[in-house]
């Protein structure tokens, strides 16, 4: 009862922005995890869709994480995929045919097996979409062309050409495993928590969307990672996500004793967690770093010289220095440090003013009455939108504008949260620049990030948005498909170099910093753990006595 109580006491603070008094719970432990007890989960924002190939939003991935099992599990520490729900595989020497043997037993929630025929179902969803429920393809599976129930513990899946990236694939939140019903249902019912039926350690027992989804402890949970410590079901009864956009009612709350654990703590809350013993999580996100990407359809960054000299403005020192912890490394190249493939190019990254106007200069651009360069009757003016989930960033496009004020170049900010967002981005003429980050322990992020039918950080002809006009490289395309099916390890990551350097060459973005999933949690949370791209983990979590 006093923890029922003291549930619905936070509640009522958050949502009306107050901090209460910190009251106890009743957990006992003596030093060794212990069952019971319910989380409280602060998240910076609420969920979307939790359609599988939508994870990668991590408000989405944070639930979607407890609630459903992978066919694989890749070990944050070495990268390595090891087994989960597939007890093993085989593939090919040219990879375009992987065979896997299922664990016997596992069921989703609601009682149905999940067996060759459920795993079948699953990756032709996500390799192949499925026009009638408007559910797409996946960014994580390339060249996918069917499945093969080979027998009910046994499937393989055929790829129209090599994709040696298939199987670390299988590890991510793109592509955790549902039941039939709920791939059965129009891609708009998923935005309901309680529409997912996973084979994971918890359940969706109640949502208020927009609020709050409750998860509870699935007690006959048996078949977690073999190499995992925690074997069984959870430790924790429950787990409560609360919505709570206020930075400040996050890291209070925490502090104050009223919540266990936040996701999205500002670097400048960091030394205030610290000094009061709360641990501070820094998982790393081991893809695409968080920058700008031009979309080069758009006059203003069509020519390469002004890209060129729009990065060489840039001070991406300044930008971590001023606003950042060291959780945040400054960006060396598109791919962070941790990332497969990573090569560093800081020395195609400098901070150079003097190039950046001399650049501006020869591309015609010249100084007007008010510092603000101008061509052809046109104003060398930007206009971005801010990207609510990446950390601190309407400070960090201001600070990058300022930077370029100061060779010529102006940055509009546009509200992360406005209602003509969306549309707008996807138009070249209203956003020619755009904030980018993907996470994902493989080279195929960078696909993921630039191809055209994935998240076509570039707009180009023939990819997400029917405003384009022209843009489209080919030469980069041909790049990242050949990442995406080069089954030799050495030249895959040969292939990633070449892509990285193209991407500067051609200044299409701008890496600043390596971004991180910054988490902090109350002295008294054991266990807590998380995937290879820094999305947490509650399965083995426990509370302690406090």
């Amino acid at each position: 009862m006093q923890n029922i109580r003291r549930k619905s006491a936070i509640a009522r603070a958050l949502a009306l922005g107050v901090i209460l008094t910190s009251t106890s719970t009743v957990f006992a432990a003596d030093g060794a995890p212990v069952q019971g007890g319910t989380l409280i989960y602060l998240e910076q924002q609420a969920h979307t869709n939790l359609y599988p190939p939508a994870g990668g939003f991590y408000p989405n991935g944070g639930i979607l994480n407890q609630i459903t099992d992978k066919l694989t599990y890749q070990n944050p520490q070495t990268l390595e995929v090891e087994p989960w729900i597939a007890e093993s595989w085989t593939f090919n020497a040219d990879k375009t045919e992987y065979t896997f043997k299922l664990r016997p037993g596992v069921t989703f929630s609601d009682g149905t097996p999940l067996d060759a025929n459920a795993v079948a179902k699953n990756f032709d969803t996500y390799g192949l979409g499925n026009k009638e429920h408007h559910l797409p393809v996946s960014e994580v599976i390339n060249n996918y062309d069917h499945s093969e129930v080979i027998d009910p513990l046994t499937v393989k899946f055929y790829f129209k050409k090599s994709s040696p990236g298939f199987l670390q694939g299988t590890a991510t939140i793109g592509s955790v495993l549902v039941s039939l019903s709920t791939l059965n249902r129009n891609f708009d019912a998923l935005g309901d928590a309680t529409h997912i039926i996973g084979s994971g350690p918890f359940v969706v027992s109640k949502e208020t969307l927009g609020r709050e989804v409750d998860l509870t402890a699935r007690k006959e949970y048996n078949w977690g990672p073999k190499n995992l410590k925690q074997q069984g079901r959870a430790n924790l009864d429950g787990i409560k996500v609360i919505v709570t956009g206020e930075d400040s009612v996050r890291i209070g709350a925490l502090l104050a004793g009223q919540a266990d654990f936040i996701r999205q703590v500002q670097a400048y809350d960091e030394k205030q967690a610290k000094d009061q013993n709360f641990p501070i999580y820094a998982a790393p996100t081991k893809g695409v770093n968080d920058g700008i990407a031009f979309r080069p359809d758009n006059a203003l960054v069509s020519d390469l010289k002004v890209r060129q000299a729009l990065l060489h403005a840039t001070n991406s020192k300044q930008v971590v220095d001023t606003l950042f912890s060291p959780n945040y490394p400054q960006a060396t190249s598109v791919i962070a440090k941790t990332a497969a493939g990573y090569v560093d190019l800081s020395h195609k990254l400098t901070y150079d003013p003097t190039l950046a106007k001399k650049l501006l200069d020869e591309a015609g651009w010249k100084p007007g009455a008010n510092g603000i360069r101008q061509k052809d009757g046109k104003t060398l003016a930007l206009t971005i939108y801010e990207s609510l989930p990446q950390p601190q960033n309407k400070e960090v496009l201001q600070l990058v504008s300022q930077q370029w004020s100061q060779v010529g170049a102006k940055l509009n900010i546009l509200a992360g949260d406005a209602g003509s967002r969306v549309a707008d981005n996807l138009d070249p003429e209203k956003t020619p620049a755009n904030v980018v980050e993907v996470g994902r322990a493989d080279p195929d992020v960078i696909k993921s990030s630039f191809y055209p039918t994935n998240r076509d950080a570039l707009l180009q002809k023939g990819g997400l948005s029917s405003k384009v006009r022209s843009f489209r490289d080919d030469k980069l395309n041909d790049l990242l498909t050949a990442i995406s099916a080069e089954v030799d390890p050495k030249k895959r990551l040969a292939l990633t170099a070449d892509v990285q350097n193209y991407l500067l060459d051609q200044a299409y973005i701008i890496p600043i910093f390596e971004e991180p999933q910054v988490f902090a949690g109350a002295p008294y949370l054991k266990g807590v753990n998380f995937e290879a791209v820094g999305r947490p983990s509650f399965y083995g979590a426990w509370l302690e006595k406090h």
